[in-house]
């Protein structure tokens, strides 16, 4: 495959996979935008709400994704029973943890709730939106592993299309099942008035309920693509021994991906908290800073997905002749992409007063003390990520754990800390950690990667296809 054919077939995968991410963002900020007119309470009770749920669906969605490379070597090989069990070994594990999670939220609620807040009256919210938004959990674990077959396949507009239909219903029913429906006076219908009738709205569990009625509806959509697709089988044949079996080394290999991102996303909160340590001006500028930040890296990481994609195909057909050029490729596009978001940023410093009017002037002063590390952030967190993604498809998912959690909490967040608690740092400094965790894992990664595909033959390739 040339140079060109390969970013061609990447990128046709990546597109989709970003726009994904961010419409799945985009159902959070709605919610929050239409619970808003009902006060602090509920809005506080939803955002503490739908971080413990995005916390778990970010577990699924990381054991998803290591299914993934499972299932693009599978596709690679061409032996449909390959794909099938992978396919189903996957589904086990995530449907078990997800059924883990939900036991625990069902018994532990008000246990996790009360570490959270003491607040009574935040609490009986919080716990009327678990109480429903729980499902997802559930949900969740079957249409991720599907969206992962489907990307596996190099159709990542199926689950592209999946999300385009959940967004509105969810926008629209939440609308209501919060606010509910009175009609008018002057309305009527088949000479019936209809003034005074129509529902109350429930509140922050009717922003739950709307996002379990359209997950369902999504859910619903892709099992009909997968049922009728004639490219696509899924009957098992495996006896139980050998799919027990499966699902044993299924695990061994996504069960690092997991633990990788979750290390990565309590990081993340670690560092937030170390953050809201700073005078009240210096955190707000990094609040309103990171949903840019995240945003921004989507696309950086749908190419490093597609890229792990279109290598895991490579070796599970044993044709890796340009499986080094291909790599150096991939790494070549993701800093291309990547100076191109440093460049967004750069547009977003200079006009952050516009897009945030109002602003205490030391806010503007903290946004730019720090413009000039989220602007470097991208270009080095992007040739992290995409050789992690590649590791991973060369089976090296235990590696890149270590690599990452070294960087962070060995490494940084201790430093973080130190600066922040101990030496009571400026926002610059405390803010700078960020890129420097990245900058130290970056040599270990590049060295990784380059001795990995150094040493990678037919014999290293035959290890990953176990199914």
């Amino acid at each position: 495959m040339s140079s060109q054919s390969y970013i061609r077939k990447n990128f046709s995968l990546a597109w989709p996979l970003a726009l994904n991410a961010l419409l799945m963002q985009s159902m959070l900020m709605i919610d929050t935008l239409l619970v808003s007119p009902l006060g602090e309470i509920p809005l506080a009770a939803m955002g503490i709400a739908t971080t413990v749920i995005a916390f778990i669906l970010g577990i699924q969605m990381a054991l998803a994704n290591g299914t993934q490379l499972v299932l693009s070597r599978a596709v690679g090989s061409g032996i449909k029973q390959s794909l099938s069990k992978a396919f189903w070994a996957g589904s086990c594990i995530n449907i078990l943890a997800a059924s883990m999670f939900w036991l625990l939220l069902t018994l532990f609620d008000k246990e996790l709730i009360l570490l959270i807040s003491d607040n009574t009256a935040l609490n009986q919210q919080i716990a009327d939106y678990l109480v429903i938004s729980k499902y997802l959990v559930i949900y969740t674990a079957i249409t991720q592993v599907i969206i992962a077959l489907f990307n596996s396949l190099g159709r990542s507009k199926v689950p592209f299309k999946g999300y385009l239909l959940e967004l509105p219903i969810n926008a629209v029913l939440s609308y209501f099942l919060i606010h509910g429906l009175q009609f008018s006076s002057d309305l009527s219908l088949g000479g019936f008035n209809l003034e005074g009738s129509g529902f109350d709205g429930f509140g922050v569990e009717g922003a739950a309920l709307g996002s379990v009625i359209a997950i369902t509806v999504r859910l619903i959509y892709l099992v009909a693509c997968v049922h009728f697709d004639n490219t696509v089988s899924l009957r098992l044949k495996a006896n139980r021994s050998e799919f027990i079996r499966s699902i044993r080394l299924h695990f061994i290999e996504i069960f690092p991906v997991a633990a990788n991102m979750t290390i990565l996303s309590i990081g993340a909160t670690v560092y937030q908290l170390l953050y809201s340590q700073l005078n009240i001006n210096a955190y707000v500028a990094i609040t309103l800073v990171s949903p840019w930040i995240r945003a921004g890296t989507q696309f950086i990481t749908a190419w490093a997905h597609s890229s792990a994609i279109t290598i895991s195909q490579a070796i599970g057909s044993k044709n890796m002749d340009d499986l080094v050029k291909n790599v150096d490729t991939s790494i070549n596009v993701a800093v291309i992409i990547s100076f191109v978001i440093a460049l967004a940023f750069t547009a977003f410093s200079l006009t952050v007063d516009g897009i945030y009017p109002e602003l205490d002037d030391a806010t503007y002063i903290a946004l730019a003390a720090i413009a000039p590390l989220y602007i470097f952030l991208p270009i080095i967190r992007g040739y992290n990520t995409v050789h992690g993604h590649v590791l991973r498809a060369l089976g090296k998912t235990t590696s890149v754990f270590k690599i990452n959690f070294t960087g962070q909490w060995v490494i940084s967040i201790p430093l973080c800390a130190f600066i922040v608690l101990g030496l009571d740092g400026s926002i610059f400094w405390a803010f700078a950690i960020q890129p420097f965790e990245e900058l130290v894992k970056a040599l270990p990664f590049r060295h990784l990667a380059r001795k990995s595909l150094k040493e990678f033959d037919a014999k290293q390739a035959k290890k990953l296809m176990y199914e």
